[in-house]
């Protein structure tokens, strides 16, 4: 039965996905394009394909990726080395982090999120007893620090801190001690800070959130035009479509910030609605894994459940103001 709820939970949120994607856009694509359909054409193909492969992945089973959890996690840190080489992999918003194959264009942090995932679970699965020793939980900080690393050096440091946050909350459910757990991730918020002061572009980020309108023509503008989205839509919205944010005032207002054009045009609760539809989907997850037949299983689901919830908190507490602007992957 909760399997049928995730079903239709997932599809309810896909078709809001699409036409929030198709009023958002359509202005900026016909600007661009010559075509009001443009982006909505592209998301509903990958929605489509989207959809094909999870029924097709249900299919499959997870034990597969268990056995070769080392494999794939080998190959994800491979592409993601590959796309550092100048001319593999591709520039955008800055960031070296693409691979560019036509009609599409693949991040490879995706991949790698996923392979990390699979392999933290089955470290976690045959060492679960042995996890209340600090020196089994090593062995997960190396590996995942390899791929924070070269994530990095695209850089990315939202899929990195994406990745890093759904490993700790992984490693948080198992028999690991807190007290070992809060003295790690103590001198894994000193290095996020370190990084942060080290890097002018994320210290501006940093200062934009405490302050947007310090430099509401540079570092601030995404976020101003973000609240002056949000704030017109009161309890009830302007109405589909009635975005006045969407002509050219939020930049790329399909992308990142959506979410803020949502809230214009369906308001409170609109963006109440949706809330609840995440945690329904979230609540659902975490009852169903405790009902999986073994501990990969189990630790699979949470992960990957963690990694979309880390992601869809990110973006959204971005959009509203609550969190500086990191450039994660949006749901």
């Amino acid at each position: 039965m909760k399997t049928k709820r995730i079903i239709l939970i997932i599809s309810i949120i896909v078709m809001i996905g699409l036409m929030m994607v198709y009023s958002a856009s359509h202005i900026w694509a016909y600007y661009k394009f010559n075509d009001h359909y443009y982006y909505f054409k592209r998301q509903a193909l990958f929605a489509i394909l989207g959809i094909v492969m999870m029924f097709i992945f249900s299919k499959i089973d997870y034990h597969l990726y268990q056995k070769y959890s080392i494999t794939i996690l080998l190959g994800s840190l491979v592409l993601l080395g590959l796309v550092l080489i100048p001319g593999v992999g591709v520039v955008r918003g800055g960031s070296r982090s693409w691979f560019n194959f036509g009609l599409f264009a693949l991040q490879p942090s995706e991949i790698y999120k996923i392979a990390m995932i699979i392999y933290v679970s089955d470290y976690l699965a045959h060492h679960y007893h042995q996890m209340k020793k600090v020196k089994t939980a090593f062995k997960l900080v190396f590996m995942n620090l390899i791929g924070f690393g070269l994530i990095m050096l695209q850089p990315d440091f939202g899929s990195g801190l994406v990745i890093i946050c759904s490993v700790a909350l992984m490693v948080m459910v198992s028999p690991f001690l807190f007290r070992y757990f809060l003295s790690v991730g103590l001198i894994g918020l000193a290095g996020m800070v370190t990084m942060i002061l080290s890097a002018s572009y994320r210290l501006k980020r940093i200062t934009a959130y405490l302050n947007p309108f310090a430099d509401p023509l540079g570092s601030g503008f995404q976020m101003i035009q973000s609240l002056y989205s949000i704030a017109p839509g009161g309890i009830l919205g302007v109405g589909f479509d009635h975005s006045i944010q969407k002509h050219f005032y939020l930049p790329e207002p399909q992308t990142d910030f959506i979410f803020a054009i949502y809230l214009e045009e369906f308001g409170l609760i609109g963006g109440m609605f949706l809330v609840l539809l995440y945690t329904c989907f979230f609540v659902y997850c975490f009852t169903l894994a405790k009902y999986v037949d073994d501990l990969f299983g189990s630790f699979l689901m949470l992960g990957i459940v963690f990694m979309i919830g880390i992601q869809t908190f990110m973006n959204l507490g971005v959009v509203v103001g609550l969190l500086p602007v990191t450039g994660v992957t949006h749901f």
